[in-house]
Formats: C-alpha cells, sequence, structure tokens
C-alpha cells in the first residue's frame, strides 16, 4: 500500500466512525487518539471532559486546553482531590475484580469520567480505546525488531480487552470507541507494521502513520506527543507514591509475610498491597486451584499471556 493511499484510507474510514458515533460527550486527554476523534466531531459541537488530580501532578491538563481551544470544543475540567481518587479505587476493583496496580491506576480516570458523565445527565462517552493496540502505540513496543513487533501487534489485538466497557455497564453509561469500529480493525490489521512504529526526526514513534495522517488536522505539538498512559495524564500515578508514605516499610514487610503464609499470594509493592486488601474483602482468595497455568505471584489462572491481568505482574 502506497503511504498517502493508506492516510487516506485511514481518514475515509475514521471519519465514518466518528460521524457514526451518537453521544455528545468526548473523554479528552489531550493525547492523539481523543484529539483525532475531537478534530472529527467539531462540527457536532460535542461536549468534552478531562479528569486531572488535584494533588498530583498529571501532564494533559495543558494539551485538553490546547485541542479544546484549537477544535472551539467546550471542555469540562473535573479537579478531583484525593479522597475521592481513593472512594473511585474501591469502586473501580469492585467492577474489574482484580488488585491490578495498573490497571487500576488508568482505569480509575475511566470511572472518574464516567461518573461525571453520569452526574451531569450524559447517558454515553466516546472514548480513544483500541488505537494503542492496532497501531502500536505503547512505549514497550517501539524498540522491537519488525518481525518481532508483527507478532506483537497481533497478539495484544487477539487479546485486547477494554475495561472501560465493563465500567460502562456498570455505571449505565454507553461507552463509543470510533478506534474500535469494525472497518476500522480490518483496515489496521491490513497496514504494514512498518508505518505504524517509523523514526521521524531521529526518534521512533509507534502509532506513526496515524501521527503523519493528522498532523496537518491537530496541533503539531499534540499529533507527535509521546505516548503518555492515563495514570500519568491524570495524575494518578500519584498514588504509588502516596502509598509508599502513608503505608510503613515495617507495616508492609509485615502484612507482605502474612499475606503469603495465609493466602499464598505474593504482593509486589505498596501499592498493591492497599488494592488487594480491598479485594480480599470484596471477593475472597485470588488463587485458582484447579488451573495448570498460574501467575507465579497470585496463582491465578493466566491463558496464553505474559501479563496477569489479576495483580498486574508482568513479564510472568
Amino acid at each position: 500500500m502506497v503511504l498517502e493511499n493508506i492516510s487516506k484510507k485511514i481518514y475515509e474510514v475514521l471519519e465514518e466512525s466518528c460521524n457514526s458515533c451518537k453521544s455528545n460527550l468526548i473523554s479528552l486527554s489531550g493525547g492523539l487518539d481523543s484529539s483525532i476523534i475531537a478534530y472529527f466531531l467539531k462540527e457536532k459541537n460535542p461536549r468534552s471532559v478531562a479528569i486531572i488530580s488535584e494533588d498530583f501532578v498529571s501532564t494533559d491538563l495543558t494539551y485538553c486546553q490546547m485541542i479544546s481551544k484549537e477544535m472551539k470544543i467546550p471542555l469540562s475540567i473535573y479537579n478531583v482531590p484525593t479522597s475521592i481518587i481513593l472512594d473511585a479505587i474501591d469502586n473501580t476493583i469492585k467492577i474489574l475484580k482484580n488488585f491490578n496496580d495498573i490497571e487500576i491506576r488508568n482505569n480509575v480516570v475511566m470511572y472518574l469520567a464516567m461518573k461525571w458523565a453520569k452526574e451531569n445527565n450524559e447517558k454515553s462517552i466516546i472514548t480513544g480505546d483500541g488505537a494503542d493496540e492496532l497501531f502500536a502505540g505503547y512505549n514497550f513496543l517501539i524498540n522491537k525488531p519488525e518481525k518481532e513487533l508483527e507478532n506483537e501487534i497481533k497478539r495484544l489485538c487477539s487479546i485486547m480487552h477494554f475495561p472501560t466497557q465493563k465500567i460502562g455497564k456498570a455505571l449505565g453509561i454507553e461507552i463509543e470507541s470510533p478506534f474500535l469500529n469494525q472497518n476500522m480493525i480490518e483496515l489496521a490489521n491490513q497496514i504494514p507494521t512498518n508505518v505504524k512504529v517509523k523514526e521521524e526526526n531521529g526518534k521512533r514513534y509507534g502509532k506513526w502513520i496515524l501521527r503523519k495522517t493528522f498532523e496537518k488536522y491537530i496541533p503539531h505539538q499534540i499529533a507527535w506527543r509521546e505516548k503518555s498512559p492515563m495514570q500519568e495524564g491524570a495524575g494518578t500515578v500519584g498514588l504509588t507514591n502516596l502509598f509508599e508514605s502513608i503505608i510503613s516499610e515495617e507495616s508492609y514487610v509485615e502484612r507482605k509475610l502474612t499475606v503469603e503464609k495465609e493466602d499464598g499470594v505474593v504482593i509486589r509493592s505498596r501499592e498493591s498491597m492497599y488494592y488487594y486488601k480491598i479485594f480480599k474483602k470484596m471477593f475472597g482468595s485470588p488463587v485458582d486451584n484447579n488451573s495448570q497455568e498460574t501467575c507465579p505471584y497470585c496463582k491465578h489462572e493466566v491463558k496464553n499471556s505474559k501479563f496477569c491481568r489479576m495483580c498486574g505482574a508482568f513479564p510472568i
């Protein structure tokens, strides 16, 4: 496929996919994916919401404001204090049924966005889910050799799941994700790996073809912004340091030994300990005694994966 043709096709398929969205609310992070969605939907006069931690450093705010101004889309900034984030963590664990620190830190952001939507009488929300899997957006993919990269993208696409769907269902909010439109998935699978990850100005980028296609439609700083996980963008990455400071070394070691002895579960951090305590109270032990393939840390079943969805261990 010639580069121009690939870009033209991506533009057409995404335009159609975005225009088929019924929701009037975009979950805006100021990253590439949600900014592309904002570009296509700007004529429909949507609203947008960004979740920003009040007490931790967040990287999304400036970019959200930039795209809001550029596309003339009203932006609601939900500044969330730590106390609200901690309450939301309980509910996120209850919905996702795991104590996976990475998944919880990221998806508590989406829980808060959907909670905000519900409280503001919105029935649905549009997300950028799927772009990182389909177009190799994750940082751990960037330096892989081409053949390995191709296999890894296929593997990721075969197991991709989006906790936002579960959270939306639990809160009664419909999730619309233009990148997960069937036509978009089929097109992405045909696009050569060497334009998904490619060098630009001496630096390798994931989602290169998406960046190249849309750099003339969205602000340049956003088109070439480095991948920033939700936890960094919203600031919930600060939870790791928070738990480090409120759970003493002595208390952590003592509880870690107790959990290992009583439950057979190896806890890897203070943050995981905090989440595990909530999880166990709600669901009991994660140990799967009847499974042949289990995580070496939490003994929960894993299927054909280097990553444990239950506790977040990687690689296993």
